[in-house]
């Protein structure tokens, strides 16, 4: 089985991200202005082509995510708020892709059972269907 080199990591992080220049200590998600969605996709082709455990991926140590408002920031932190931020780099990756696994002794830390801020959303988007349904309801009935 042949070594994967930073510089294969390199080609395939500026390949999908469409960055000219990355470094081997290039902090992929910070500088590459990947973000939400765009980050997990990165890591899950990542996973995918290099065949890694990604198990003891903790992906809000990493990258932000798409849909926090601003809003329900105010009031609950999101995971990716509530801890410190570890930089992914094309060096770790080429790391992690030789040994199969992602190894990254994450800082002990704790998050609440449930994310009120998706559930406060949830609950003010309903909250808002129903007045936007009654009025209707109203103005034709």
């Amino acid at each position: 089985m042949d070594k994967i080199t930073e510089e294969e990591i390199i080609q395939f992080l500026k390949e999908e991200t469409y960055e000219e220049v990355i470094t081997s200590e290039t902090d992929i998600f910070n500088e590459c202005g990947i973000s939400g969605d765009d980050s997990h996709e990165l890591i899950e082709k990542y996973q995918i082509k290099y065949n890694v455990d990604m198990s003891n991926y903790l992906w809000y140590f990493h990258c932000d995510e798409e849909g926090s408002t601003f809003i329900t920031g105010m009031f609950f932190k999101p995971p990716y708020k509530r801890v410190t931020r570890i930089p992914i780099t094309p060096k770790m990756l080429t790391d992690f892709a030789n040994s199969k696994i992602w190894k990254i002794d994450y800082p002990e830390h704790k998050l609440p059972k449930y994310r009120y801020d998706i559930i406060f959303n949830q609950v003010l988007f309903l909250v808002i269907l129903i007045w936007l349904i009654s009025s209707l309801l109203r103005k034709y009935f």
